[in-house]
């Protein structure tokens, strides 16, 4: 067994828990069918532990799209606030190396990377708001195109007022109530 092999207990149990997600908000798959999602996670089993990893850390992924030109189904993280265990975490490993002192834990392209998923990009983002109100208390990093990012900063989403912001900060910058939606592509 690899790091990245789920024992069959826990299999069964993140495909139960990502089963019943799907059958009770159907308005984020219209016309997809949970067989074919679960015959394509259980070939895939390296990206069932990824959506093992972002369930763990509260994400609560779903599919929220099929690509037709891949055949690939998209699942992000449809928690109500950024997930709990991904917050606290300024927005790179530059942004975290570049803190001299009150370091936080982690950053948030790494912990991405380790899971096997991807920061959403604004237009994802948005594209999220779309099933719901996500973020009304907390806020989100998205990739920061480079040009901003080469100058120290990074963006941020949240949803306030009925309108969902994009805001930006340092990178290095990180607060107990941000953290980081992530994507998975199967």
């Amino acid at each position: 067994m690899t790091k990245k092999d789920l024992p069959h207990e826990q299999m069964e149990v993140i495909l139960k828990t990502l089963k019943g997600r799907f059958e009770k908000n159907t308005n984020r798959h219209e016309d997809l069918i949970w067989a074919d999602v679960q015959a394509k996670l259980e070939a895939n089993l390296e990206k069932l532990w990824s959506l093992n990893e972002m369930e763990k850390t509260g994400g609560e992924p779903d599919v929220v799209g099929h690509d037709k030109k891949t055949g690939e189904y998209i699942f992000i993280d449809c928690s109500a606030e950024s997930p709990k265990g991904r917050r606290s975490v300024c927005y790179d490993r530059a942004a975290l190396e570049s803190r001299k002192e009150h370091k936080p834990a982690n950053n948030a392209m790494d912990m991405a990377a380790d899971m096997g998923i991807e920061l959403l990009t604004e237009e994802q983002y948005r594209k999220l708001q779309e099933f719901g109100n996500f973020d009304m208390k907390t806020s989100s990093w998205v990739i920061t195109p480079a040009p901003i990012r080469k100058l120290g900063g990074a963006l941020f989403c949240d949803r306030r007022y009925d309108t969902v912001f994009v805001y930006h900060n340092g990178a290095e910058s990180y607060y107990g109530a941000r953290g980081f939606r992530g994507l998975l592509r199967v």
